[in-house]
């Protein structure tokens, strides 16, 4: 994008309390049948509209159509039963109940195409479009097929390598992969964690980037950061293999963190999502604190590679604080681009 410093977000946006419960992850839909299928439209647009009347650059559908993040592409998929459900431990922390996979996975149909198509119509600014990371998704599901978190992370690349096309064909941008599960399962990661993820972007034109947050601001994300210390040094693990990687940019986490920012530097020469917006409180950001955060980042990062965006979704917060938030974000970006316009 030409745009110095082109705002984002990292992804949803709260719901509108006549499609589904306020504030909630996982919240069921209040419509059903054709109403729903409408319903969502009608979130879409507003989502869209919000953005714009917010001044974001870089728009999205805001994920009005998906109950969560991981979960609904996954309904779409053949070989999981979503009836045979177990208990598992999500991300090592805290307990869900997650359908099964029973038997080889497969994508029988496009699942966000036609809602791409949709949000293409309604606007000419650039789109970026999200969909769970191949080792997010495996962290969210409970295998008794192929009994290897690698074997079905690998399925999963090429099932999102399949959707991520008939994504960008269909006028998207920006195509986001969610990998907060880099920052928990280091190993893996560097081991085929990022290997899968490049399967999920072969042969695609489009921009990709990549998500690696501490998770939406829930009581049992939170209570995880408490026990990280005064330094969060976990993208020091990952970063290094995601510099030469062929993903073009990284989303991550920094306004309210304890991310020592000088790990920027791993990823010198890529694209950064600098998290500006913290998802985990009600309180709105005022435009001087974004500038702040964009300032210290511009230490390790390119001024035409920045791109201001939140920490992370903002579905569990009230539209009126979102929309707030998105407002800053705007602002604090524009104080920064007049500094940057006036050395």
């Amino acid at each position: 994008m030409k745009k110095l410093l082109p705002t984002s977000t990292a992804g949803s946006l709260p719901k509108p309390s006549w499609l589904a419960q306020p504030e909630t992850l996982w919240s069921p839909w209040k419509l059903h049948n054709g109403e729903l299928a409408e319903g969502k439209k009608d979130a879409l647009s507003l989502a869209l509209y919000d953005q714009l009347r917010a001044g974001i650059d870089i728009v999205s559908d805001g994920e009005q159509t998906r109950q969560h993040f991981v979960t609904t592409f996954i309904e779409h998929l053949s070989g999981v039963d979503f009836e045979k459900r177990e208990t598992v431990r999500i991300r090592n922390r805290y307990d869900a109940s997650v359908p099964t996979v029973v038997s080889a996975v497969e994508r029988q149909k496009p699942v966000f195409v036609e809602d791409a198509k949709f949000l293409r119509q309604l606007t000419r600014q650039p789109i970026k479009w999200a969909l769970p990371g191949p080792m997010t998704m495996i962290d969210t599901l409970y295998d008794n097929h192929y009994k290897s978190r690698e074997k079905l992370a690998w399925e999963f690349a090429k099932i999102l390598n399949q959707e991520a096309k008939e994504l960008e064909a269909a006028g998207v941008d920006i195509i986001q992969f969610d990998e907060p599960a880099f920052n928990v399962f280091f190993d893996e990661v560097n081991d085929w964690g990022i290997a899968a993820l490049e399967r999920a972007i072969e042969g695609l034109k489009c921009e990709t980037a990549v998500h690696i947050c501490y998770g939406y601001g829930i009581k049992a994300n939170t209570d995880w950061k408490k026990t990280l210390g005064s330094e969060w040094r976990q993208y020091e693990e990952t970063f290094p293999r995601l510099q030469s990687s062929g993903i073009n940019i990284i989303s991550l986490e920094c306004h309210n963190s304890h991310v020592p920012l000088d790990l920027l530097e791993l990823i010198r020469g890529k694209k950064v999502m600098v998290g500006a917006i913290d998802v985990a409180t009600n309180a709105i950001e005022t435009p001087e604190e974004v500038a702040s955060t964009l300032r210290n980042a511009l230490q390790f990062v390119d001024a035409d590679k920045l791109y201001p965006s939140t920490n992370c979704g903002m579905a569990p917060l009230s539209r009126q604080v979102a929309s707030g938030k998105l407002n800053a974000l705007s602002a604090g970006a524009e104080i920064v681009r007049r500094e940057l316009a006036d050395k």
